[in-house]
């Protein structure tokens, strides 16, 4: 089974880590941004700069992830920032204080009905909305370089040398693979119907007659997964998977660098637990900065 992340070697540092380094380090991340009552924009806005950096030293071409990028910027924008910005909620209650400047106000109805109110937008309202995007970017910054520049051939054994049964591992391997084998079969297909003079370019119609042009598409994918779907599962029956203790082919092994960004992964963890749980440092407010910007 084939795979289409646009994946190449780029002899880079990132490259040359050992994918569980990645994958813990990643998780080390995570963690510390979603550390119970961590809004302080420094300690976001720096963890966003060294994920930021090590996503810069991966040298990845802005044409291979730009699809990707603009559709996380989208999601992200209107699940959280738009939220954020109009509902204040998800935060701390100093974000609906209601001394905070308001910028503008939004009128919200609910359908079909008269019932509707202004919602006002507030400095404090839009810096949390910015804060939150922050975070989510930092974590998509660290996860969307992966299938780029990391070994397809090594997903399963990473996670197997993470302490992961052969079942999960096998099953995220196959998980990481499918997406780019279906964009693969997609691709596929369109272009043979485009062969054989099916238009592609412009779909008309509305929604249900978009969905109804693109059958042709939809249909020999769906089916050509299904078919590949079974020929895993007949080979995996055939060579008796799970009856015994399976070896994997690919062997990793821990360098200096790799327990350099495990320790840098750990020590951003425990400095974000020390500075809320010991220092009392991680509180919302909203800078002088901002304030004085859109005031």
């Amino acid at each position: 089974m084939l795979v289409t992340w646009k994946y190449r070697p780029r002899n880079t540092f990132i490259q040359r880590l050992d994918p569980r380094t990645r994958l813990i380090f990643m998780v080390c991340i995570i963690f510390a941004l979603t550390i119970p009552e961590i809004w302080d924009y420094r300690i976001i806005f720096s963890v966003f700069a060294l994920s930021l950096t090590l996503y810069l030293m991966a040298r990845i071409a802005w044409k291979d992830v730009r699809r990707a990028f603009i559709y996380i910027f989208i999601l992200v924008f209107f699940i959280v920032g738009l939220n954020g910005m109009i509902s204040g909620r998800g935060g701390p209650s100093s974000v609906l204080d209601p001394a905070s400047p308001v910028l503008f106000n939004v009128p919200f109805f609910i359908p079909f009905t008269e019932i509707g109110k202004m919602v006002p937008v507030t400095v404090s309202k839009v810096w949390f909305a910015v804060t939150q995007m922050m975070r989510m970017i930092c974590m998509a910054v660290l996860a969307i370089p992966i299938p780029y520049t990391m070994d397809p051939n090594i997903y399963g054994t990473a996670f197997k040398r993470m302490g992961a049964s052969d079942k999960v591992s096998f099953t995220m391997d196959l998980a990481m693979r499918f997406l780019p084998t279906f964009a693969r079969d997609f691709v596929i297909t369109m272009d043979a119907q485009r062969a054989r003079g099916y238009e592609m370019d412009k779909l008309k119609g509305g929604v249900v007659g978009k969905l109804q042009k693109l059958a042709p598409l939809i249909i020999p994918v769906v089916m050509q997964s299904t078919v590949t779907g079974e020929e895993v599962i007949d080979a995996m029956d055939l060579r008796a998977f799970d009856t015994n203790k399976r070896t994997w082919l690919k062997e990793l092994h821990y360098a200096p660098r790799d327990y350099f960004i495990l320790g840098l992964g750990i020590a951003v963890f425990v400095v974000c637990c020390v500075l809320k749980w010991g220092f009392g440092i991680g509180g919302f407010f909203v800078p002088e900065f901002f304030l004085n910007a859109v005031t």
